[in-house]
C-alpha cells in the first residue's frame, strides 16, 4: 500500500489535478461573492465555454511561467513568483479580452472586480496547498530520520549560522537534527529562529549542551577569534562533543553547497597559529616568468611547493621525482588546472649525474627547490649507505649543477633533524646544509660564481605529510586501535604543509646566498596530547574505545626536537615567522674533500665505517638509542 512516507514527490498529474481543483473552487467562492452583491461575473448566458476557457488559459500561463518545473515539497519564495507572475498574466489577458470585446460588441463577458477577486484567490490557493505539502512531506520525512540524526546545536546567531541552518534543514539525507542556535549575548533569550529556541551561553558550552541532550555543535560564528574557537573545541572534546566547523558562507552560494562545507574538525584546525601573510611582490620578481626545477616533487613537500608556484605565473616548473606512481598522480593532478604554465614532469633520480646534467642542459632553471631526500629516522639507521647517496651525494650533484648552469636561486629543503643530530638521517642533511653553505662561501670568494644564492630552510614536523604520525594515527583509529607512541613525552613543533612550503618560497625569495633559515613552529605539541585529541575527534574516548599504547624511542629518535645548534645564534627578518640561523661555515676544500671521501665509503655499504666519518664531519653528531652508540665512545 502506498503512503505518504514512500513518495518522495508529488507526481506532476496529480499537481495539475489539484491546481484545477484550486482554480475551480476560486471561480466558484468569486461568483458566490460577486452574485451576493447583485453582479454577474460572466453575463452571457452560455457560461460553461467563457468557464472552460478561463481555465485553459489559467493552464496555459502556468506552462508558459514553468510553475510544474519544481518539486512541490521544495518549493520556495521563487515559485510563489512565478505562480504571482502567472496569475497576474491571466488577469492582464482577460481585462484586455474584455475590452477588446467590448469594442467590438458593446459588452463585457467577464466582470473585472471578478477577475481580480478570483486571481487572488487563486494565488493565494495555489501558493498554500504548496506550503502544506512542503510542510507534510518535511514532517513525515523528518519525524522518520529524526531518531536517528544526532542532536545537534548551532553556535551563532548571524547571518551565517542562519545560512547554514537553512542548508542542513534541507541537506537529504540529513546529518543533523538542529535543536536551537547557542547565542553569547543574552539580547536573544526569547526569541526563536526558524522556530527553534535561541540559548544563551552562561556558562561551559558543554554545559549547555547537556542541558538540551545535544551531541555535537557546529560553529558557524563568524565573529569568534582562532583563541575563542580553540577554547570552545577544547571544552567540547574534554566531555567527547563532536565539533563541526564551517567557513564563512558567501550570498552567492546554493545550499547544497553551504552545507557540504559542513566539516567535522581536522587536527589542522587546532594548531595554535596565525595565518602567515606573505611578501607576493619579490616572490613574483622571483619566480614569475622563470623556469623553476623542483626535485622531489611528488612528495608531500615538493608537491605542495609545485601548486604554490604555479600561483606566480612561472614560465615553466621542471617537476623531478624518482617516484613514477606518485609523480603520476601528481601530473594528472596538474592537468585539471586551468593554468598556462608548461609543467613538465621527469622521472629522474637525483643521484644520477648524467641524468641530472641532461636536464640541467636542456631546460636552464633559474630558480631550484631541493626537496628530494630520505626522510625516515628508522630506515636511514638502517641504511646509512642510502642517507649518504640520496641526502649528501643527491645535493651535492644538484648544488653543482646549480653552479655550472648559473642558476640564480637554490633553495634547500632541511630539517630541525639536523640540529644536534642524533640519528643518520639528521646528520646527513647537516652535511647537505654545510656543503651548501660551502659552496656559498666559495662563490663569495670566486667572483665568476657569485651568479648562484645557496639559501637553506630548516623546519620540524610537517602535518599530513607522507610518513607523519597524522596519516599514521588516522589509519590507527580507522583500525579500532591502539595507537602507538614511542615515548610519553616526546614533543614535536608542526606546522602545515602549505604553511611550510609559504615559508620556503618567502625565505627563497628574501635569501642573498649562504644563510640557514628557521621558521617559528609555534608550541610544541606533545605526541600523546595530539593522539588522544584525534581520538576525540573521531568521536571515540581515548583509552576506553581507542588504547594508547608505548612502544620505546626508536632508534636515533629524541624527546625534543632543536632548531638552533648549542652554538648558534639567530637573526631576525622583515618576516616575523622566519630567523636566520648563523652557524659556523666551513672552507669548501676541506669539506669537498672529506664528503668525496665520505661518497666512497658509503659506495662499500660499510654502516660503522659510514657512520664513524659522519661523526667526523658533525662532531655534534651524537647517536642516541642506536647501535652506532658505540662510535661515540
Amino acid at each position: 500500500m502506498l503512503t505518504i512516507r514512500d513518495l518522495s514527490y508529488l507526481p506532476r498529474w496529480i499537481v495539475v489535478g489539484i491546481d484545477l481543483v484550486v482554480l475551480i473552487v476560486s471561480f466558484l467562492f468569486t461568483k458566490l461573492v460577486i452574485n451576493g452583491v447583485g453582479l454577474q461575473y460572466i453575463s452571457l448566458n452560455e457560461k460553461l465555454p467563457f468557464i472552460s476557457f478561463l481555465l485553459l488559459i489559467n493552464i496555459i500561463s502556468f506552462w508558459i511561467f514553468r510553475t510544474y518545473a519544481g518539486i512541490i515539497r521544495h518549493s520556495s519564495y521563487t515559485d510563489a513568483i512565478k505562480l504571482l507572475f502567472s496569475q497576474i498574466s491571466v488577469l492582464v489577458f482577460f481585462v484586455t479580452f474584455n475590452f477588446v470585446f467590448q469594442f467590438l460588441y458593446g459588452s463585457k463577458i467577464y466582470l473585472n472586480t471578478a477577475l481580480f477577486i478570483n486571481m487572488v484567490l487563486s494565488f493565494c490557493g495555489l501558493f498554500l496547498y504548496r506550503v502544506v505539502v512542503k510542510q507534510v512531506f518535511e514532517h513525515f520525512f523528518t519525524e522518520k530520520n529524526d531518531l536517528k540524526l544526532p542532536r545537534t546545536l548551532i553556535y551563532g546567531t548571524d547571518a551565517n549560522a542562519l545560512a547554514v541552518a537553512n542548508a542542513l534543514k534541507l541537506e537529504r539525507p540529513s546529518r543533523f537534527k538542529i535543536v536551537g542556535f547557542v547565542d553569547r549575548s543574552s539580547q536573544n533569550s526569547s526569541k526563536r529562529m526558524m522556530d527553534l529556541p535561541i540559548l544563551v551561553q552562561r556558562k561551559k558550552l558543554p554545559t549547555l549542551m547537556r542541558s538540551v541532550g545535544a551531541e555535537s555543535v557546529i560553529i558557524a560564528d563568524k565573529s569568534l577569534s582562532k583563541e575563542e574557537r580553540l577554547i570552545l573545541v577544547d571544552q567540547c572534546l574534554e566531555f567527547n562533543y563532536k565539533v563541526y566547523v564551517v567557513p564563512l558562507i558567501t550570498d552567492w552560494e546554493n545550499q547544497k553547497e553551504i552545507s557540504q562545507k559542513v566539516k567535522s574538525l581536522q587536527i589542522e584546525d587546532l594548531l595554535d597559529r596565525k595565518p602567515i601573510v606573505l611578501d607576493g611582490k619579490s616572490i613574483s620578481k622571483q619566480l614569475k616568468e622563470k623556469t623553476i626545477l623542483i626535485t622531489g616533487a611528488a612528495g608531500s613537500i615538493g608537491s605542495e611547493i609545485v601548486r604554490q608556484v604555479i600561483l606566480f605565473k612561472p614560465d615553466r616548473i621542471i617537476a623531478v621525482d624518482q617516484a613514477e606512481t606518485p609523480l603520476h598522480n601528481l601530473s594528472l593532478e596538474l592537468a585539471t588546472l586551468d593554468s598556462k604554465e608548461r609543467i613538465l614532469t621527469l622521472v629522474a633520480d637525483i643521484r644520477n649525474k648524467d641524468a641530472m646534467n641532461a636536464i640541467f642542459k636542456l631546460y636552464k632553471p633559474d630558480v631550484v627547490f631541493h626537496a628530494a631526500a630520505y626522510k625516515h629516522v628508522p630506515l636511514m639507521e638502517e641504511n646509512p649507505s642510502q642517507a649518504i647517496l640520496t641526502n649528501v651525494e643527491g645535493t651535492k650533484i644538484i648544488a653543482d649543477l646549480s653552479c655550472n648552469y648559473r642558476v640564480k636561486n637554490f633553495v634547500m629543503v632541511s630539517t630541525d633533524k639536523a640540529v644536534n643530530p642524533s640519528n643518520v638521517m639528521g646528520a646527513s642533511k647537516r652535511i647537505a646544509e654545510k656543503y651548501v653553505q660551502s659552496l656559498q662561501l666559495k662563490s663569495n670568494v670566486n667572483k665568476d660564481l657569485k651568479s648562484t644564492k645557496f639559501i637553506t630552510t630548516r623546519f620540524g614536523n610537517v602535518l599530513g605529510s607522507n610518513g607523519s604520525v597524522v596519516p599514521l594515527f588516522t589509519k590507527q583509529i580507522a583500525a579500532g586501535g591502539p595507537i602507538t607512541i614511542t615515548h610519553p613525552d616526546i614533543i614535536r613543533y608542526f606546522m602545515t604543509i602549505p604553511e611550510a612550503c609559504q615559508l620556503v618560497l618567502e625565505a627563497g625569495a628574501m635569501g642573498k646566498g649562504g644563510e640557514i633559515y628557521i621558521f617559528d613552529m609555534g608550541k610544541p605539541v606533545k605526541i600523546i596530547d595530539l593522539a588522544r585529541k584525534m581520538i576525540k575527534l573521531a568521536g571515540f574516548i581515548p583509552e576506553e574505545d581507542i588504547k594508547i599504547k608505548i612502544v620505546g624511542l626508536r632508534p636515533g629518535e629524541k624527546l625534543y626536537e632543536e632548531l638552533l645548534n648549542d652554538t648558534s645564534k639567530t637573526i631576525p627578518t622583515h618576516h616575523h615567522k622566519i630567523m636566520i640561523a648563523e652557524e659556523i661555515q666551513e672552507e669548501f676544500e676541506i669539506l669537498h674533500d672529506e664528503i668525496e671521501e665520505l661518497i666512497t665509503i658509503a659506495n662499500f655499504h660499510k654502516k660503522d665505517a659510514i657512520v664513524a666519518k659522519m661523526k667526523k664531519i658533525v662532531p655534534e653528531f651524537k647517536s642516541m638509542n642506536s647501535t652506532y652508540e658505540i662510535l661515540d665512545k
